[in-house]
């Protein structure tokens, strides 16, 4: 399973082409590749009180990059990164990313 994080805007512009440039809000251009709540916990740490954040839920078999190991915002932990475009056929779903009142993520309702 593939979790993403991505500003809402950013990825409405981006569906009429039919490609997705996977241009991650810190412009690393990546997808993370991991369980959700390891996405949960990156978000809290890096975009704490963002509110226009949405997750896409990724079929891995409809990626077309490459992927490749590497630590992400040295957490001490390891997510493997896929990079490139992105078809926008490949996103399964699209999961709003509210913070609560304290400005930190939960795993959103429909994904728990």
């Amino acid at each position: 399973m593939i979790f993403h994080i991505v500003d809402k805007d950013y990825w409405l512009n981006q569906v009429p082409s039919g490609e997705y440039l996977t241009r991650d809000l810190d412009s690393e251009g990546f997808i993370h590749c991991s369980d959700i709540q390891k996405v949960t916990q990156v978000a809290n740490q890096i975009y704490k009180g963002i509110h226009n954040l949405i997750i896409l839920y990724i079929d891995e078999n409809k990626v077309c990059a490459n992927i490749k190991w590497e630590d992400l915002y040295n957490l001490n932990y390891d997510y493997p990164h896929i990079y490139g475009p992105l078809n926008i056929d490949a996103v399964v779903s699209i999961h709003e990313f509210e913070p609560n009142e304290e400005g930190y993520f939960r795993i959103p309702n429909d994904l728990i």
